[in-house]
């Protein structure tokens, strides 16, 4: 064993607990060992390594466990953590877990047997359970997290609800935390350490090539490494929906059928590792060509799905590889509970009815849902109050019918806004709120940008220009498209407060939105120069803004108005 002397060197030090170190225990002399910190048998301490358990204390390095190079243990004065030995320690590091180069690790923090602490990630007044790999530059904070979860890299974990969400450890992971073991156990043996030398040489010969390392390495953390057919939009879909615990589906239909919308399933995706679902997308994607394809979230919970995502339609251009590269269109459902819809790059595309295809599709997925059709107009006045006329009731459930009555609405008030919406008759409830005219656009219904509403608030999705903060506009706002300022009003109008939020791209993945200043005023001009502060210093950032009902607490029509 060897073991710096650095308590009495160190002049806060003084009085402090010596460490109690197991005479088969490795801690190089370019380490940093000092406080009341118990140390097992075969623990291997690497150069750099800084274990201080001179303010919160006591504590606890499990036999077999490694801490290697640059990774530091640190601990608060106050709080502690229950350890398996059920005594109150700062730090408590369980039997063969390995806490990596660069990690922090401050307590209260608890780490479960056979862990594995990811290179520079932090875990703070945390509990990390057992067998759990936590991968690189991951933020664990405030949680508990479930044994057996695999934390992915650049995840934040601040929420109980994301720890219990985190997907299950698979073998993969463990053949790549198992490589970094094994170097520590071929380094413990060749180091001069009392450890057993049978256990190193197997160590040693087990593990495999450094090839085989960093295959696995990009496998886990690089999915866009092996596939790089799909566009950024759709990748970016499936790490939402699987950051927020959801399982992956995708379907099929060729042009028949999806006009009927007779889709037909795809292969299950079973696995809930990015890699895998993009490979399986991929596949889909491939076997379906010149078809519409179409990926969705799976709550198992609530058995529903949400976030229909068409990722490939006829006619569009594909890489060789059967993978479509035009722009991806969302469907009338959503990632929450909320009718949420997303669309796409082309809404100026038209068919023979004069309406634009995705309205054409928003009805056809309505009724399809067995849900009636309804029809509202305003002009501008009434439509800043968010005071509505009905049009005539659309009784009919075929797809022809029902665009024909819609057709009929439009042209009867052509130069106000019109919209339609679904109305589910067992819940007496209106979904999927869709502006498919405004003034200005003519009588075709064929708007830029069609605003989607959710569960009967409206709900204006910004068009392509609204996500350049730079963009002028005629209205009051010189930085905000005429979308956005009428999202806006109509929030200010239903007596919402108005937030917003932003994220860089890594905190998108995970979900994990930061707020701007908060907006205290109602008057719109406040609201508006508010908002456009926040574009102007997260510039380059996700922005979205959204309403806050002040008496049932919930936040209501969220909308992103600027993407990187």
């Amino acid at each position: 064993m060897v073991a710096q002397s650095s308590v009495a060197a160190t002049p806060w030090a003084k009085g402090v607990t010596q460490p109690k170190i197991h005479e088969t225990a490795y801690v190089h002399s370019f380490s940093t060992v000092m406080g009341d910190v118990q140390i097992g048998a075969n623990v291997l301490i690497s150069p750099g390594a800084s274990i201080r358990a001179e303010e919160g204390a006591p504590f606890y390095v499990g036999s077999g466990s490694s801490v290697q190079e640059g990774a530091i243990v640190h601990g608060l004065p106050q709080g502690r953590v229950l350890g398996d030995d059920q005594q109150p320690y700062s730090v408590w590091i369980g039997q063969d877990a390995s806490i990596t180069h660069m990690a922090l690790i401050h307590g209260p923090a608890y780490v479960g047997d056979r862990c594995f602490i990811g290179f520079r990630s932090t875990v703070f007044n945390a509990r990390i359970g057992e067998g759990c790999i936590v991968m690189m530059h991951a933020l664990i904070q405030d949680v508990e997290i479930p044994p057996g979860r695999y934390v992915p890299s650049g995840s934040i974990i601040t929420t109980q609800q994301q720890a219990d969400r985190l997907p299950e450890v698979q073998s993969v992971d463990i053949e790549f935390a198992s490589q970094v073991v094994g170097f520590n156990d071929a380094m413990r043996s060749g180091g001069g350490g009392a450890g057993s030398p049978a256990r190193s040489e197997s160590a040693r010969l087990q593990q495999p090539s450094d090839r085989a390392a960093e295959s696995s390495y990009r496998s886990s953390q690089n999915p866009e490494m092996l596939n790089t057919q799909l566009t950024p939009e759709v990748v970016e879909q499936v790490r939402h929906l699987l950051a927020q615990g959801y399982r992956i589906g995708t379907e099929h239909a060729d042009t028949r059928r999806f006009q009927t919308s007779s889709w037909h399933s795809c292969a299950p995706i079973q696995s809930s590792r990015e890699a895998d679902v993009l490979a399986a997308l991929q596949a889909c994607l491939t076997e379906h060509s010149g078809e519409y394809v179409r990926l969705f979230g799976i709550d198992t919970h609530s058995k529903r799905r949400v976030g229909e995502l068409i990722v490939q339609r006829p006619g569009d251009r594909t890489n060789g590889n059967g993978a479509s590269t035009s722009a991806a269109s969302y469907s009338s459902q959503s990632y929450t509970s909320q009718s949420y819809s997303k669309p796409a790059a082309s809404y100026g595309s038209t068919n023979p009815s004069g309406l634009s295809a995705e309205v054409v599709e928003h009805v056809r997925g309505l009724l399809s849902r067995g849900l009636k059709i309804g029809t509202e107009h305003a002009d501008k006045r009434r439509f800043q109050t968010s005071s509505w006329h009905t049009c005539a009731p659309i009784l009919a459930t075929r797809d022809s019918e029902a665009i024909s009555a819609l057709q009929a609405c439009l042209a009867e008030h052509s130069g106000e806004y019109v919209r339609l919406f679904g109305i589910d008759p067992k819940l007496k409830q209106r979904v999927g709120e869709l502006i498919v005219q405004r003034p200005g656009n003519g009588q075709n219904g064929s708007a830029p940008a069609p605003s989607y509403s959710s569960s009967g608030l409206s709900y204006q999705q910004p068009a392509a220009s609204s996500f350049n903060a730079g963009h002028s506009s005629a209205t009051s706002s010189q930085r905000l498209s005429p979308e956005v300022v009428d999202q806006v009003r109509h929030l200010l109008a239903q007596g919402y407060k108005v937030a917003v939020e932003h994220a860089d791209k890594r905190r998108f993945q995970t979900g994990s939105w930061e707020s701007c200043s908060p907006i205290e005023s109602g008057r719109e001009s406040d609201v508006l120069a508010a908002l456009e502060r926040c574009l102007g210093d997260n510039q380059g950032q996700y922005v979205r803004v959204y309403g806050v009902d002040t008496q049932s607490k919930r936040r209501v029509a969220e909308t992103i108005i600027q993407r990187p």
